[in-house]
Parts: C-alpha cells; sequence; structure tokens
C-alpha cells in the first residue's frame, strides 16, 4: 500500500462475488444501514448526515460517527473504533452483526506505518495479520494463497538512501500487505488509480451517521437554537383609531323656508 492511505472498514458478504455487486454502483439502503447501525449501537441514537464516497469514509476517524452501505448481499462499516492492534480482539457485535458468510477487515494508518486484516467465515477467525514494518502485533492462522509474493520478497520495503533497513523488518511494508488484501477480496485498492477491472471507491457510496446518546446530538442541538413559541417576542398591537361620527344630515327644507325668502314662494 502506498504509504499516505488511511483505512478503517470491515466487510459483511453472503455473495460469492461481491466486486460485481459493488461495480454494478447501486444505491446503499439507508433503511438497511440504519438497522444495522441500530444494531451496532443498541444505546445510542444514530442520526444520519447524508452520503459519503467509500474514499473518503474509510479514512474518517471522527468519534461518534460511523459510514455503512448496504448493498445486495455485501455491506461495509467504517469507523474509527475498528483500528485495533490485534484483529482477533474485535467483540462478536462487529465480527458478525449479522448472518453473514464471510467477514473481511481491513485497517491501517500511515502515521506508524500500520497494517491490518483479518478474515472469519461464519464468524470463525481464518486469517489475521497486523503490524508495523519491525513489529508483529498479531500473525494468526495459515497464510492465504495470495499472501506468497510477498512473503517471498516479491514487493520488499523500499528505504531512503544511506538508510540501513532494521534487521527485523518484514520483507513487505505492511500496509501495501493490507492493501493487497483489500483488492483480493473486493477488487480495488485506495491508493492510486483503478487499473484494469479494479474498481474506483470513490464511486461507491456509503451512508453517514452520527452516533449519540438519546436526546443528544445534530437533531437536538439543532432544535436547540430555535426559540420556542413562548419564547418568541411579538410586535405590540397597533392602536385602534377610535370610530369618527358620521355628521347626521341637514334637516329636509321646509315649504316657506329659505327658497321662498330667496326666490318669492
Amino acid at each position: 500500500m502506498t504509504v499516505g492511505a488511511k483505512v478503517s472498514t470491515i466487510w459483511y458478504v453472503d455473495v460469492p462475488d461481491p466486486a460485481a455487486v459493488l461495480r454494478s454502483h447501486p444505491e446503499p439502503d439507508l433503511a438497511a444501514a440504519r438497522r444495522l447501525a441500530a444494531r451496532l449501537y443498541p444505546d445510542l441514537a444514530a442520526t444520519p448526515t447524508g452520503p459519503v464516497p467509500l474514499a473518503e469514509a474509510a479514512r474518517l476517524d471522527a468519534a461518534g460517527t460511523v459510514h455503512i452501505g448496504s448493498y445486495a448481499g455485501v455491506t461495509v462499516v467504517c469507523g474509527p473504533d475498528l483500528v485495533v492492534p490485534r484483529p482477533s480482539t474485535l467483540p462478536g457485535t462487529r465480527i458478525r452483526p449479522t448472518e453473514s458468510a464471510k467477514t473481511y477487515y481491513v485497517a491501517s494508518k500511515p502515521d506508524i506505518a500500520w497494517g491490518s486484516f483479518a478474515m472469519w467465515e461464519d464468524g470463525h477467525l481464518i486469517r489475521a495479520f497486523s503490524a508495523t514494518p519491525v513489529h508483529i502485533h498479531e500473525d494468526l492462522g495459515i497464510p492465504l494463497v495470495w499472501e506468497r509474493p510477498f512473503w517471498a520478497g516479491d514487493f520488499p520495503l523500499e528505504h531512503p538512501p544511506g538508510v540501513l533497513p532494521d534487521p527485523q523488518s518484514l520483507p513487505f511494508h505492511p500496509q501495501q500487505f493490507a492493501e493487497g488484501a483489500n483488492r483480493e477480496w473486493l477488487n480495488f485498492r485506495y491508493t492510486g488509480a483503478p487499473e484494469g477491472t479494479e474498481i474506483d471507491p470513490k464511486k461507491i457510496t456509503v451512508h453517514g451517521f452520527a452516533v449519540h446518546p438519546p436526546g443528544e446530538g445534530p437533531v437536538a442541538e439543532a432544535a436547540a437554537d430555535v426559540k420556542q413559541p413562548a419564547e418568541v417576542e411579538h410586535p405590540a398591537p397597533e392602536p385602534t383609531p377610535k370610530p369618527v361620527p358620521t355628521p347626521a344630515p341637514p334637516p329636509p327644507a321646509r315649504k316657506g323656508g329659505l327658497l321662498r325668502r330667496y326666490f318669492g314662494f
């Protein structure tokens, strides 16, 4: 993996070819994502914050957030609580929250040159690896077939000129190793332009959620900024003008009055 890609994801897969599902670029199922968020955080509320490209969501590490993409037979969860030194220690609620056939975990942190991946089948751990270039945190299970070129030294660590490698260094970069797992299982990489039939993670959409105690969070904060009806200031009513009395009509001229005086009849 090219240094610089931060990843924190776990995938739940029930189809033989998850890449085919992702390649068709379906719209993620918001209702299914809501249900899974409620299952992952049963004591908290999950408020939708909008769609985000997977390439961006996978590297976000803000506390109190989670991103979920739910498709036909494939679901991905991105969240900072997935970054653990040993993936085998992830709780069952993260490994298999639904009855998925396979679970894939891929995570990396460029600032410490750490990469990690794991695979479960029907909730049983098959393979787990986690390391920095000079320290292996976890290496469980039999290496998978796609790992052979890495262990054989086909992807050696690159060192700056004049810098001698640590004698305990791995024969590959752990982040590149984790990227290899992601490409093998899901046919895409987070770094570099897609090649051949690879999927572009920028075109895969997931839904974001703010996870917070009930009554708090974005909705509650927005409501607090709105004045309640009792607090709304109303302008003073305009004074009602007093009605002006209509003048009484003049009395009708009487015969023998002014007309007789001026006209003689």
